[in-house]
C-alpha cells in the first residue's frame, strides 16, 4: 500500500486579489474553485491547479483578510517546489517572474523565490514519468509551464523524530532527511531543514498543511495504520469531491491524507459555492 506523492497543498493569505493575480497571472495555474473552509464557512477557500484540478497540482488558500505576515518554523513547510521541464524553462521564468519585480536565486537547475506574502517557492528540472499537469495560459506555452508538484520541504529540530513513522507507516522510501512517496502512478519528495532558532508563527505566507493521495479503496486502511501507529488521525471526512483524514507526524508537521477523485474542478453541494472571482488570465487577453 503506497501513498501518490502529494495530493494538495494548503497556505494562508490575507490578500485573496494579490494572491489571485500572483498565482494565475503570473504563475499561469488555472483558479479551479473559489468555495469556503468547510470547517469555517466564513473564510474563503481558494483553489489554484493544472487545467482540471488534478490531484498533484492543486495549491488552496484559505483568506484571513489583512491576516498578518506568518514565519515558517519547526514543524512547518516552507518549501513548495513544481517541476518544469527543461533549463529553458528556468530561463522563461527567471525572465518573467524579474519583470514582475520578484527576486530570484538560480542554482543546480532550480529557480527559487517567494510569492507576495514571503511564501518559500521553486521551480525544479526534473526528468520523471509522471503526467505532466499543466494549466492554459496565453502567454506561457505548455512546454514551459510549471508541470504540477515536486515536493515540499520543512522545518524540523530532529528528524530522526519522524524517521519510523514515515518508514514503517506512512510508507516513505529513504530517509531521514530525504523521502520519497510514490505509488503506481505518481511521487513527490519530502525532505527536512534544521529549524531556525525562531519559533514558526502561522500567518499569511505559511502552509498550513500538505496532504498525500490515497486510492479510495485504501483510505480505511491508512486511517486505522495511523491511528496503531499513534498518529491520534481525525475520523474521516467528507470533503464532497475526496474524503480526508488529518495527524501530525512526529516533527509537528499536520499532514492529510486525501482520496484521489474526478479533480478539485468538480462542483461542490450549492451552499459550498461562491461566483468566482474573475481569472486573471481571461481579463489580460479580453483587454
Amino acid at each position: 500500500m503506497k501513498l501518490e506523492g502529494i495530493h494538495h497543498i494548503t497556505a494562508i493569505t490575507g490578500d485573496a486579489p494579490r494572491n489571485l493575480d500572483f498565482y494565475t497571472r503570473v504563475l499561469g495555474l488555472r483558479l479551479v474553485k473559489k468555495t469556503v473552509n468547510q470547517d469555517d464557512p466564513t473564510v474563503y477557500h481558494l483553489f489554484y491547479a493544472d487545467e482540471v484540478g488534478s490531484a498533484g497540482s492543486d495549491l488552496t488558500f484559505f483568506e484571513y483578510p489583512g491576516a498578518m505576515p506568518g514565519r515558517a518554523g519547526a514543524g512547518m513547510v516552507h518549501l513548495i517546489t513544481w517541476r518544469v521541464a527543461s533549463p529553458e524553462a528556468l530561463d522563461f521564468w527567471a525572465e518573467r517572474l524579474g519583470a514582475e519585480g520578484v527576486e530570484v536565486e538560480r542554482a543546480d537547475q532550480r529557480l527559487r523565490f517567494r510569492d507576495p506574502e514571503g511564501m518559500g517557492l521553486e521551480l525544479a528540472v526534473v526528468e520523471t514519468r509522471d503526467a505532466p499537469l499543466v494549466a492554459d495560459h496565453p502567454e506561457i506555452p505548455a512546454a514551459l509551464a510549471l508541470q504540477g508538484f515536486d515536493g515540499a520541504r520543512a522545518y524540523t529540530a530532529s528528524p530522526a523524530r519522524s524517521e519510523r513513522f514515515l518508514r514503517e507507516t506512512l510508507e516513505f522510501d529513504d530517509g531521514p532527511e530525504r523521502w520519497e512517496v510514490r505509488g503506481e502512478k505518481r511521487g513527490s519528495r519530502w525532505e527536512y531543514d534544521p529549524a531556525p532558532d525562531e519559533p514558526g508563527i502561522q500567518g499569511a505566507g505559511t502552509v498550513h498543511h500538505i496532504a498525500w493521495a490515497s486510492p479510495m479503496d485504501e483510505h480505511e486502511a491508512w486511517h486505522r495504520r495511523v491511528a496503531d501507529a499513534g498518529g491520534h488521525p481525525t475520523p474521516i471526512i467528507d470533503r464532497f469531491y475526496f474524503k480526508s483524514i488529518y495527524f501530525r507526524e512526529p516533527s509537528g508537521v499536520l499532514f492529510e491524507i486525501a482520496t484521489i477523485g474526478p479533480g478539485f474542478a468538480t462542483d461542490e453541494p450549492l451552499e459550498h459555492r461562491l461566483t468566482p472571482l474573475p481569472d486573471p488570465r481571461v481579463a489580460r487577453v479580453s483587454s
